[in-house]
């Protein structure tokens, strides 16, 4: 007769099966020596950093399509290929000047403030991708003597609830909202692939949050953020 599974592997087997359906497409990673210094939730915590990345570049992308003024905003001859290279490439670029070299959660008042008159996406983008970079230690993988902090995962994803809540209601002295992401065609049909996009960064953070309490036999802190708020939770 088969045993049950341990507890602890159930959350692993959870995220695995998630990492594999945001990258069904994407070949095989190969084996590498290094990979013999990591441990199995360190190779989970490496996947999970590669989807989140795609993830955050495919918002990017999205927020751009559907606010284009902001690009226009940027220093000259900026493009779409050069934000995204800002955002993700490596090592990461985190002294941005047109945005007072704010970077990760200091960075997104400005994506709320009347008087910022820059680029508002690249504002919110770098605010979610440093922050992202923050709660994994600012590392593109992890190796056996690396720490990963499970309230770090978890107060990213709250916070990313609050973002996402404050992109849908917050809104100028005009009335406008300041970037525009969901919404309803002329048709009638709604539009929540900005909110899904959201909601898959979420869960990979929680689940990962998670996978490492179990490990490491550490307790999550159950905070609140103010989704109204200009503050975010510490990362």
């Amino acid at each position: 007769m088969s045993r049950p599974l341990p507890l602890l592997l159930i959350p692993v087997l959870v995220l695995v099966v998630l990492l594999q359906g945001c990258a069904a497409t994407e070949p095989a990673r190969p084996f590498r020596l290094k990979d013999l210094a990591k441990s199995d939730i360190d190779m989970v915590a490496d996947e999970n950093i590669l989807a989140v990345n795609a993830l955050v570049r495919e918002l990017a992308i999205k927020l751009y399509k559907r606010n284009p003024r902001e690009l226009k905003k940027a220093p000259a001859g900026m493009t779409l290929n050069r934000r995204l290279h800002q955002l993700l490439d490596s090592p990461r670029q985190i002294n941005h000047p047109e945005l007072g070299s704010r970077y990760g959660t200091d960075a997104m008042p400005l994506v709320f403030d009347p008087e910022f008159k820059g680029d508002r996406v690249f504002a919110l983008m770098i605010g979610i991708s440093g922050m992202l970079h923050a709660s994994y230690s600012y590392r593109n993988e992890f190796f056996l003597l690396d720490e990963i902090d499970q309230q770090k995962l978890y107060n990213s994803a709250r916070n990313l609830e609050a973002v996402a809540w404050r992109l849908n209601n917050l809104r100028t002295p005009e009335g406008r909202l300041f970037l525009l992401t969901n919404g309803v065609s002329e048709t009638g049909v709604s539009n929540l692939s900005f909110e899904r996009i959201f909601g898959k960064l979420i869960a990979h953070q929680d689940l990962m949050a998670k996978i490492v309490a179990n490990k490491t036999n550490r307790t999550i802190s159950n905070v609140v953020v103010g989704f109204a708020s200009t503050t975010l939770l510490p990362i």
